[in-house]
């Protein structure tokens, strides 16, 4: 077994609930041994013609990355991870975030490499404008071209894209996005807590709102509190200083400040040291990969290693 390979314990976890029967174009090839080559390139960033031999032909390798991110069975499998990790009693706390990631570059650093970015170069323009995406859209199966819905906007690092996430009190993303680089994270803060999602073993509704929430002054307006408040979930989110001026300057018109929990917000780095961990696969720090949906499979991959190891 090589390094970042699947132990039998972490394989018995994820056995029951791999697709069964026939693949598109036959049987299916030894599930464990693909899941071992997506591992390996989503860890290394290799290209996947340069996968090593011991993981069946690369092309296998790479549909069955590119099929199953289309048709949501990395996230169906992320979500029965979770579910395993909840009903033992997993920590309900949330924290929210995002980091950019560089589309890869050329030597020079001057023009984007069309491994990431040859969606863009190929029909930017007639597609529309970069990285003006919806949720939607990034997460869109194949179909269309441009830059539109590709998760890829122009930002001050140049070609980017953007990874919002939700985590637990132990570092482990609950739900992924993608969008352009020049996306703010508040304008993704509803979408990425709906996409929440923890099934129940046995009989109940999925969990798809944590008990408490922990985000930064990025979050700090007032459809994000409203929204917190309609769905009932307590949260720390500091004030902003122009906000709490503006407040002030009211009177009594200004209402109360909102709550604040200094020694629940000392834990607002969970999602920095979830990013760290997430950063570790080479292949979510630097997006290698041209498809939106495809790059949102690998960012899926790099999070279901990291709860099946934690």
């Amino acid at each position: 077994m090589g390094r970042g390979d699947l132990t039998d314990a972490e394989w018995e976890r994820l056995q029951p609930f791999l697709p069964v029967g026939n693949g598109r174009c036959g049987r299916w090839r030894d599930h464990r041994q693909v899941i071992d080559g997506i591992l390996h390139r989503v860890r290394t960033g290799v290209q996947w013609r340069d996968l090593p031999e011991r993981f069946g032909p690369w092309k296998t390798v790479y549909e069955r990355h590119r099929l199953w991110s289309a048709d949501g069975t990395w996230e169906h499998l992320l979500h029965q991870v979770q579910a395993a990790a909840d009903a033992a009693g997993g920590d309900r706390l949330g924290h929210l975030g995002g980091f950019h990631d560089r589309a890869r570059a050329s030597a020079r650093g001057r023009r984007p490499h069309h491994p990431a970015a040859g969606s863009c170069a190929k029909g930017g323009r007639s597609g529309g404008t970069p990285g003006r995406n919806t949720v939607a859209e990034s997460v869109r199966p194949p179909g269309g071209g441009g830059a539109r819905g590709e998760g890829l906007g122009r930002s001050r690092g140049g070609l980017t894209s953007k990874l919002h996430l939700s985590v637990d009190g132990r570092c482990r993303p609950l739900s992924l996005i993608v969008t352009g680089g020049q996306r703010a994270d508040c304008t993704q803060f509803q979408a990425v807590l709906d996409r929440i999602r923890v099934p129940r073993i046995g009989l109940g509704r999925p969990r798809k709102k944590p008990d408490s929430l922990a985000a930064d002054k990025a979050y700090s307006n007032g459809p994000c509190r409203e929204y917190l408040r309609r769905r009932g979930i307590r949260h720390t989110i500091p004030e902003k200083s122009d906000s709490r001026a503006a407040r002030l300057r009211k009177g009594s018109r200004g209402g109360r400040p909102p709550a604040f929990d200094e020694e629940r917000h000392k834990k607002r780095n969970t999602v920095e040291r979830a990013i760290n961990k997430l950063k570790q696969s080479r292949a979510v720090a630097t997006r290698y990969d041209k498809r939106g949906y495809v790059y949102l499979g690998t960012a899926t991959v790099a999070a279901l290693g990291i709860w099946l190891r934690t």
